[in-house]
């Protein structure tokens, strides 16, 4: 058994809210992004249904209790759950905050700030802005004030004794030091203490996060950046274009090989700065972008494992403030990286996950 952390990102979309009725029609939820996945290849798995928890929809405290249950009988440690702030105006915030409220369920947790704008990108759309993001002294302020109850919460993530909390685009932060300075100086003089801070490592969020004001990067998986030349540019790909055997699926959309994926990632040099490792159980947004998506194809439970394992080794025993390592997602049904249990899948990947983690 390892005595290394693993938390999962923790998507809220699960319920609806006034916003997305208006933005995507009444009663959206991210289930209606999941059922209009369609297999676009042979062996392409969609769409990706669930299992064992069902369609459920988080305003119902019992499925979360049904979560962390599931997470902590296989290794999982705590959720990273999503957290949306728009100069004080927050979006898909309920969920969390009857977590919160409640004391239930008694499973660690922290926040990522998805601090990026709401636009209608994410679907392979337009760019049409639906929530604008922008920053402040004195919002600044207000946010961090905001979070202190989670921050003194008994459950709150911490490393060496500090609350953790993750900024997923700190590069968007106008001065990221006076925000982060602010943001630690608050919250010590309000009683919470030191703040771990981590800024989200991906696209142009890269290098070491401390002089911006950060303790730590968090790599984020898949790294984009580093998948390597897509199938379709492949030898064998051309070859069975030029015979007609060619799918346009590989001309839509982005896809990779994901046992391949793992060998690059697990081949990247060591940082000279903290950085706190992350994996991927699959990706596979076509559900969500009729065009321009990235799949990692064949992703399995047993290469998860592989990748999985070979970054825990890597930790294992942790040196202080190094024992976490972050499993990308919990419940992204719509990107096809989700721990939780599918009807194709089963238990695979949470299965893998506890084999790594509790070594049984």
């Amino acid at each position: 058994m390892t005595t290394v952390r693993a938390l999962a990102f923790y998507l809220p979309q699960y319920h609806p809210i006034p916003e997305n009725d208006a933005w995507w029609g009444p009663g959206f939820t991210e289930w209606r992004n999941v059922v209009r996945g369609r297999p676009l290849f042979p062996g392409h798995d969609q769409p990706q249904l669930p299992a064992d928890l069902g369609f459920y929809d988080l305003r119902v405290g019992e499925t979360r209790v049904a979560q962390a249950d599931l997470a902590r009988e296989h290794g999982i440690s705590g959720f990273v759950y999503y957290h949306y702030w728009f100069q004080g105006r927050r979006l898909l915030q309920r969920p969390f905050d009857e977590v919160l409220a409640s004391g239930e369920p008694d499973f660690p947790f922290c926040l990522c700030w998805a601090n990026e704008p709401w636009t209608r990108a994410w679907d392979g759309l337009t760019d049409e802005v639906l929530v604008d993001q922008a920053y402040s002294d004195a919002d600044d302020e207000a946010h961090v004030r905001a979070l202190l109850p989670a921050f003194a919460d008994p459950r709150a993530v911490r490393v060496d004794g500090k609350p953790l909390f993750l900024v997923y685009k700190a590069s968007a932060l106008p001065d990221p030091r006076r925000t982060t300075d602010r943001w630690r100086a608050i919250a010590d003089r309000e009683g919470v203490g030191e703040l771990f801070l981590c800024r989200v490592e991906h696209d142009r969020d890269k290098g070491d996060p401390r002089p911006l004001g950060f303790d730590a990067a968090v790599d984020f998986q898949p790294d984009f950046a580093n998948l390597g030349p897509a199938l379709r540019r492949s030898w064998p790909a051309r070859i069975g274009r030029r015979l007609g055997l060619g799918r346009q699926a590989y001309r839509t959309h982005r896809i990779f090989d994901y046992a391949t994926v793992v060998d690059r990632m697990l081949a990247r040099p060591a940082v000279d700065y903290p950085r706190f490792p992350c994996v991927t159980p699959g990706w596979d947004n076509t559900a969500r972008r009729r065009r321009q998506g990235i799949v990692l194809r064949d992703a399995s439970p047993e290469v998860y494992e592989r990748w999985l394992a070979a970054v825990v080794a890597d930790l294992d025993p942790p040196t202080p403030g190094q024992d976490l390592v972050f499993v990308n997602a919990w419940n992204e049904w719509a990107e096809g990286n989700h721990l939780e249990p599918s009807l194709a899948g089963g238990r695979g990947a949470l299965e893998a996950t506890r084999r790594v983690l509790l070594g049984r």
